[in-house]
């Protein structure tokens, strides 16, 4: 079924948005909350919690060309908020690797000041992107976005191993770099 058609059946308040929405997606959606929690009964509990998010933001949202994008930061959000809430003692090792890898190329937000400036923080990173080559794009918001491990992007895109991790690295680099160039100090 088309997103805009299941879009049109929340608007109308038909549970069978919801189906649509999971037999279309539920199994992307279920894979980002595992790669993040490493539990699937958790991330079935998320797949849910996403279905039931949507059906209270929509409307006022109406996303038909982007319903996957949609339902993928909700569940995605989810998941990061369950991973704390889970290990707010002991954090996962995945979460933290991949946090500390960001960390080189991104300046934390630990005040108010900081958190207002992250608007222009993300609409600079953005910019950043989209002057990436689809390649180091695709790579970097696979493995930094949907959590996704190298071998599953190397599965995915057909890459060796190490073309990954050069290209994560120089796109990190890079990044790090333009968030410079940008006035943010790191």
């Amino acid at each position: 079924m088309e997103d805009s058609k299941i879009v049109d059946l929340y608007l109308a308040r038909d549970e069978s948005a919801i189906t649509s929405s999971a037999d279309k997606y539920g199994q992307k959606l279920l894979r980002i909350a595992n790669n993040i929690l490493d539990n699937w009964q958790t991330a079935e509990e998320c797949e849910n919690d996403t279905y039931f998010e949507a059906w209270k933001l929509i409307p006022p949202h109406e996303p038909r060309t982007y319903l996957f994008a949609f339902l993928a930061k909700i569940i995605r959000n989810l998941a990061l908020d369950q991973c704390r809430k889970n290990n707010s003692l002991k954090r996962k090792a995945i979460y933290n690797q991949l946090t500390r890898e960001m960390e080189e190329c991104i300046p934390s937000s630990s005040d108010t000041a900081k958190e207002v400036a992250g608007n222009q923080l993300e609409e600079t990173i953005n910019s950043f992107l989209r002057n990436c080559s689809d390649d180091s794009r695709n790579i970097f918001v696979r493995r930094y976005y949907f959590f996704d491990s190298i071998d599953e992007i190397t599965n995915r895109y057909g890459y060796g191993k190490s073309k990954v991790k050069v290209s994560l690295l120089r796109t990190r680099e890079a990044l790090r770099k333009h968030l410079e160039k940008e006035g943010y100090l790191l």
